[in-house]
């Protein structure tokens, strides 16, 4: 009798403060003049559990007109459901809720009549058990029907309706699986337990506070977020109550065996169950699996990965006069990252170690001249391990880090990690950050942000490299090219003052052949110094100011160095003034005629033409030798170093087009094997030469 008057007192005061908390809830959700049809049914639904709750409190949870406000209060639940459906568009589009809503109701309808003929039937042995059971069992299907349409009302709503539907549909799944644990139990037992009927009350108003908020305003973006701290400490209780509850079962277990077996059993098994638990519970392996387990699945990641992503972007895209060097740039993104105040950049060095490349706001650490060995620098070569300074200090040592960590970096209290940036498996540098001024173990997350924003810094760095190596072999290559001009123009000056030999010793004797041997000689020695005079500036052409240039005049001249060499023969000459550099201009002359020239028969003249031709001045070159055919002329003939004729060195016709597209002009070429080859030089006529820059300008705009 003392037990049943104690848990008498659990059940009033249950069902009285969940009559109260079910009461306010059902004003405060039922406030406003214009309320959704959800809020009308959660407002009846909350009024019929208050009422429940309240006849309970009153009476007793298992009488007569308690057991009567819970079938209505059974019913406001149905009702709430569907008004849920009806808010989101599906009472109509899913049939099947309407019948199954009606059966349901039907059913719980029928509970009154039951408890009627419980009534009735007192008298007859055994009736009384069978009514139970048939109330018992249509309970059951109540609330496993429930279940099923919470179940479709949360999983069928669309993806702008299911955060409503969040904590309503949690509510009323949480309070019809109470009642069908309770409903289970009495089934089972043949009897209602009267300690869990003294409890329902409070566990039904507990799923009546988010049914409110919910079906408010004020719950729709409400979502529960526990700290790491209390989800660690709640996963470790729950897996220390696992543990207890299996030695609990294990324990009972053995003692069915009986007799001295079953002692010794227990106590072996308790003695091997206590070294475990002491030697492996306490493990900070464990813990730091149990703690990252628990923060990778229970929780949204710490890092806001575009916002950090952002920031690693403008930091490393920050340019002008006032933006520090990419390396230092390097450093502050990853050290943004954990909050580090400052970092140092190491890199390559030439022994293969790494040294010291850039500061970023840490000036008092002593860096010696080769920072890591090559040894270590091998074994951050080897993967992507990221380093914890504090973890060697400590003394840890799982991947051979303490091996690879130097003195200097140990010694520093401020020194905290080591990030390694690679690239293509290659080691492109080391980032040391210094300590944060919130002092946090890294973890899992950190170790990922930091090795995949390493990866993308490494490219960086590698991608400058390859810029510098690209622009220091550019150099070299202008440098060649530079040389190659040279001494292409040397070789075609050596061929003239070969000629120039060989015909003195058939003519020196001749006074016209005398002075046309100077005048050739005096052209060589300028042609030498103006070549001396270029070779630091060779290629410039088009940085040297255009002035008018009679092109009649020009190829005169030129054509008069081979004087009486190759036949050279000028078969149109119209005066015309062009914008060109002259000595550009002969330069492309000269590389022109020499390349017809070598091209044709010693006795087949070389033709030449000038005239205007519209808004240009045109030079055509024509010889009657071997030709070129259609493939070499696309896609060799103005390559450097490829020529068809042998021991040529494929300068000339490069160039030659190079200078005269300086000049703001174009060579065009047309050529046929076994016919001869016809060069079109063309050049901006003068006063014309700004009009063309306009209209080339404005193509370019509009393509």
């Amino acid at each position: 009798m003392g037990g049943d008057h104690f848990w008498g007192a659990i059940g009033y005061w249950s069902h009285f403060g969940g009559a109260v908390i079910c009461a306010i809830l059902a004003v405060w959700v039922g406030r406003g003049k214009r309320l959704s049809s959800e809020r009308k049914g959660a407002r009846t639904a909350l009024g019929l559990t208050a009422a429940w709750a309240l006849v309970a409190a009153a009476s007793s949870p298992l009488s007569f007109w308690a057991l009567i406000a819970e079938s209505a209060r059974n019913l406001g639940w149905m009702f709430l459901l569907y008004r849920l459906f009806a808010s989101d568009g599906r009472d109509s589009a899913i049939q099947p809720i309407r019948p199954v809503l009606f059966i349901l109701a039907f059913l719980e309808g029928l509970q009154p009549a039951l408890l009627l003929a419980q009534l009735r039937v007192a008298q007859i042995p055994g009736a009384q058990e069978v009514i139970f059971q048939v109330a018992v069992i249509m309970h059951l299907l109540v609330t496993v029907g429930a279940l099923l349409l919470v179940h479709n009302l949360y999983a069928g709503a669309s993806s702008a309706n299911r955060p409503g539907m969040r904590w309503p549909a949690a509510a009323l799944a949480a309070l019809w699986v109470v009642d069908l644990n309770y409903y289970t139990v009495a089934y089972l037992s043949n009897g209602v337990a009267i300690e869990l009927a003294a409890l329902r009350g409070i566990v039904v108003a507990a799923a009546a506070v988010p049914l409110a908020l919910g079906v408010s305003r004020a719950g729709r973006d409400l979502r529960f977020m526990p700290s790491r701290a209390v989800t660690f400490q709640t996963l470790s209780l729950v897996v220390i109550g696992l543990y207890l509850l299996m030695m609990v079962i294990i324990a009972r277990s053995l003692t069915l065996i009986g007799g001295n077996l079953a002692q010794l059993t227990q106590v072996a098994f308790l003695f091997t169950a206590s070294v475990v638990a002491l030697l492996w519970l306490p493990s900070q392996r464990l813990r730091r699996w149990l703690k990252v387990t628990a923060i990778k699945h229970l929780f949204q990641h710490r890092y806001d990965y575009r916002a950090e992503w952002l920031r690693l972007t403008h930091t490393i895209g920050r340019a002008g006069p006032d933006a520090p060097p990419l390396q230092e740039r390097v450093v502050q993104a990853l050290a943004d990252i954990t909050d580090s105040p400052s970092g140092l950049l190491l890199l390559p060095g030439e022994n293969g170690g790494m040294v010291l490349s850039a500061r970023w706001k840490w000036l008092s650490i002593e860096v010696p001249a080769v920072a890591i060995d090559p040894e270590a620098a091998r074994f951050f070569a080897g993967g992507t391990f990221i380093c914890d300074i504090d973890d060697v200090r400590a003394g840890a040592n799982q991947h051979g880090e303490a091996e690879a960590v130097p003195d200097w970096l140990l010694s520093d209290e401020n020194a905290w990690a080591i990030v390694p940036l690679q690239h293509y498996e290659r080691l492109t540098g080391l980032v040391v950050l210094s300590r944060p001024t919130v002092v946090r173990k890294l973890d899992w997350e950190d170790f990922d942000l930091l090795r995949v924003v390493g990866q993308q810094l490494a490219s960086y760095i590698a991608e400058q490299a390859g810029q510098e190596a690209l622009s220091e072999a550019n150099r070299f290559d202008e440098f060649n090219r530079r040389i190659a001009f040279v001494m292409h123009d040397i070789k075609n000056l050596a061929s003239q003052l070969s000629l120039l030999a060989r015909n003195a010793e058939k003519h020196v004797e001749k006074p016209e052949f005398r002075a046309d041997m100077l005048i050739t000689l005096r052209n060589s020695a300028d042609k030498l110094n103006g070549l001396l005079a270029r070779l630091g500036r060779y290629g410039a052409h088009g940085g040297d100011k255009l002035e008018p240039v009679a092109l009649d005049e020009c190829v005169e001249q030129v054509t008069a160095r081979y004087g009486t060499g190759h036949p050279v023969v000028v078969v149109e000459q119209e005066h015309c003034v062009v914008e060109a550099q002259r000595e550009g201009l002969e330069q492309a002359l000269v590389h022109l005629l020499q390349n017809a020239i070598d091209a044709s028969d010693a006795d087949a003249p070389v033709f030449i033409r000038v005239r205007p031709d519209g808004v240009h001045g045109l030079v055509e070159i024509v010889d009657t030798g071997t030709g070129m055919s259609p493939e070499f002329v696309r896609s060799r003939l103005f390559k450097p170093f490829v020529s068809s004729k042998p021991g040529g060195f494929g300068i000339g016709a490069f160039e030659a087009r190079e200078l005269i597209t300086a000049m703001r002009g174009r060579l065009d070429v047309e050529s046929r094997e076994g016919l001869g080859t016809r060069f079109f030089l063309r050049l901006p006529r003068a006063g014309v030469a700004d009009l063309i820059g306009k209209i080339d300008s404005n193509k370019a705009e509009v393509a």
